[in-house]
């Protein structure tokens, strides 16, 4: 295995793994291990890794330092193209970069033309007039830290609302028209406390940890449960709570988040399939 994180799901659960990763921040240590020594071995032609987010993935600088390693020691080192996508389209554009980098430039632009294809088919299934639900999503839940990036994008275009992260328009891109329209981006997760999550009185909830399988996201959404604000959430009372595979649908920059779309528009706009 070439990379390993230092930390794990234990029986304290998402708290527990939040006070070990912010304690491993505080103390400058890496989250994330490489085995330099087998990536030197396997002697690639190109590295793909990404400097979006040092706590979901090992970062960029601890990647570049082995290679550097490796070229000091052997004169020559593969490529390193690292990627960095704030919204759908910078995805849909690394796909492109990636195709380019191994020789694949035509296939990329096909499979990224299909993958654009099905998000018009199911925002068409949205209509862009109606106000639409107040989402609630969690990419953490123990402290909660709310959707970021992409994923809000997606419920934006998906007829939800995110008003705890929502999205703006980039200047000069056109996308002052409306939630779906042109380039909106959102920052980064933010953590809120509980209260402040209450109080936007989320409709639709969906319970996604980064880096958590089902069975422990479901896990998770049960602790949340036993807390004495989940039965004030509208979405709670009106049964419309969703727990999600992160791994499988929101949290990687890659073509299942079409999937991920599909699903979206399909759950808010009550469409089934």
């Amino acid at each position: 295995m070439l990379t390993a994180q230092r930390t794990s799901y234990a029986p304290g659960g998402a708290a527990e793994v939040d006070r070990e990763v912010r304690k491993s921040l505080e103390a400058g240590e890496a989250l994330y291990t490489l085995n330099a020594e087998l990536l030197a071995d396997l002697r690639p032609d190109l590295i793909i890794t990404q400097d979006l987010c040092s706590v979901c993935s090992i970062d960029l600088n601890s990647v570049q330092s082995v290679v550097d390693r490796i070229v000091e020691e052997k004169g020559a080192g593969p490529r390193l193209l690292s990627l960095n996508p704030q919204g759908v389209e910078d995805v849909l554009d690394d796909i492109l970069r990636i195709g380019e980098a191994i020789g694949e430039g035509e296939r990329a632009r096909a499979e990224v033309v299909k993958l654009r294809e099905r998000l018009y088919r199911a925002q068409e299934h949205v209509n862009a007039y109606d106000e639409g639900p107040v989402v609630g999503f969690m990419e953490w839940p123990d402290p909660i830290f709310v959707a970021g990036h992409w994923t809000v994008q997606m419920i934006e275009r998906a007829g939800g609302r995110h008003p705890l992260n929502e999205t703006v328009a980039v200047k000069g891109s056109g996308a002052g028209a409306g939630m779906g329209q042109g380039q909106r981006l959102a920052g980064p997760s933010v953590r809120v406390p509980p209260d402040v999550f209450c109080a936007v009185k989320p409709e639709a909830l969906i319970v996604c940890p980064c880096g958590l399988t089902l069975d422990e996201a479901a896990r998770e959404t049960e602790r949340l449960s036993l807390e004495d604000w989940w039965e004030t959430l509208p979405a709670v009372r009106n049964g419309r709570v969703a727990i999600v595979d992160g791994n499988q649908m929101f949290n990687r920059p890659g073509p299942r988040l079409v999937d991920a779309f599909e699903w979206l528009v399909g759950w808010l706009q009550d469409k089934p399939g």
